[in-house]
């Protein structure tokens, strides 16, 4: 698929079809997760693979919101996803990495940091993750972990307490007669290229 329609085609999708991914493919998406780039090359990113069905059902099992109705529209049709792909980052790779002789911030000082990179990175893999499956013909969707699940998380899973979760992303087959909500899309224009650029001066 040319890139442009990757772009172009890149949506969350929320339903999925009752159908397996090859595991190739998901071999693929992570692969491809980490070649994005890093600060440092600290590559401070993690990925918890799930794509079995006990491993997918516990997620949702420790994830899912006590106030969540377990027959909504949403919910329902996020657990049809038959893998679940979680990107986390470590903080302390990134201050460590940083604190070596090529780089010599040994005081580990966040203040450092302009913005933390440890997500910035991550979210970059994310990104390749969901291109990659849009294009090998699959849907997915990213979406957050609530906070107040997230210890829940790290203890069914094993998940250290020096990885934090970004979010999740559920991967499948896109369902027949759901191609893809248009979720905030349907409601929201989006905004002209011309809106969000500023040539050479802000507002320019």
């Amino acid at each position: 698929m040319e890139f442009t329609e990757v772009v172009r085609r890149r949506r969350m999708v929320r339903r999925y079809a009752d159908r397996p991914v090859d595991p190739a493919l998901v071999d693929r998406m992570l692969a491809h997760a980490t070649r994005a780039p890093s600060a440092g090359f600290s590559q401070g990113w993690a990925f918890l693979r799930l794509d079995t069905r006990v491993d997918v059902a516990r997620f949702w099992e420790v994830t899912t919101p006590e106030h969540a109705d377990p027959d909504g529209k949403w919910l329902t049709g996020m657990r049809s996803a038959p893998v679940v792909l979680v990107p986390l980052t470590s903080k302390a790779a990134y201050l460590e990495r940083y604190a070596q002789p090529d780089k010599g911030w040994t005081d580990r000082d966040e203040r450092r940091w302009p913005v933390p990179y440890w997500y910035v990175d991550a979210g970059m893999a994310t990104l390749l993750i969901l291109q990659t499956v849009v294009d090998e013909g699959l849907g997915a969707c990213f979406f957050g972990i609530t906070p107040e699940r997230v210890d829940a998380f790290r203890d069914a899973f094993g998940v250290p307490a020096s990885f934090q979760p970004l979010g999740a992303v559920t991967v499948g087959h896109r369902h027949p007669d759901d191609l893809g909500s248009k979720g905030s899309p349907a409601r929201r224009e989006r905004r002209d290229v011309d809106e969000v650029v500023h040539r050479g001066y802000w507002g320019s």
